[in-house]
């Protein structure tokens, strides 16, 4: 199993790959380490996400939820709204503008969940925030 530690903000979090979801793992293990910022969610709940805009990944819908658990995040590969990626801490229905759309559950934080809630805050009141993916083992 693939570890996977996640810099986000001032924490760090632990996490795994869901080898449920292979071509979209893959895909973000080549993208690794991958660095960007992740600001608040607008419709789906208690979420913060990357938005990717116009990049359309070629991986399908794979181990797809519309209702990602906190630690949990998916990749929406691109289609009727735009490309993103999100990460649940709280309660999440995944929508758009368009409405409720399902994503590929790729990779899960494990440790430690008492600090996604903090995080998820921290972005809704203090704006974007920084995000590290990398491998560990």
């Amino acid at each position: 199993m693939t570890r996977v530690r996640i810099s986000a903000g001032p924490i760090i979090f632990d996490g795994r790959f869901e080898e449920a979801a292979p071509k979209t793992c893959a895909l973000f293990r080549r993208l690794m380490p991958y660095e960007n910022r992740v600001i608040h969610v607008r419709w789906s709940g208690e979420a913060v996400w990357i938005p990717l805009g116009d990049a359309h990944f070629d991986v399908g819908y794979e181990n797809q939820t519309s209702y990602p658990a906190p630690g949990q995040i998916i990749l929406y590969p691109g289609g009727i709204s735009e490309t993103e990626i999100l990460l649940a801490y709280g309660a999440v229905r995944f929508s758009s503008k368009v409405g409720q759309l399902a994503g590929n559950h790729f990779m899960t934080i494990e440790s430690p969940h008492d600090k996604l809630r903090a995080f998820g805050e921290a972005t809704l009141w203090q704006g974007a925030q920084p995000v590290r993916f990398e491998i560990v083992g």
